[in-house]
């Protein structure tokens, strides 16, 4: 999708696809057409929520900068 969307928005069209699809009552060209376009828009989702799940996992500093979350495992 070449337009600038929301997460959320991405979200509630993604639905709005699944229901119609669900329907039966597409046509086979245009089910295509909205299987594609669902693919696209689930895409892009999950891209959005790998790159927050990176956000997430960085620990705010007492200073305010971000650092990567780390476990050391050679601490005894």
């Amino acid at each position: 999708m070449s337009e600038k969307i929301n997460f959320e928005e991405k979200l509630k069209k993604l639905e709005s696809i699944v229901k119609e699809l669900e329907n039966g009552e597409v046509n086979l060209d245009d089910a295509i057409d909205k299987f594609n376009e669902a693919m696209i828009i689930s895409k892009e989702c999950s891209d959005k929520l790998k790159n927050v799940e990176e956000q997430v996992n960085k620990i705010l500093l007492d200073d305010g900068k971000l650092e990567d979350f780390t476990i050391d495992n050679n601490s005894n």
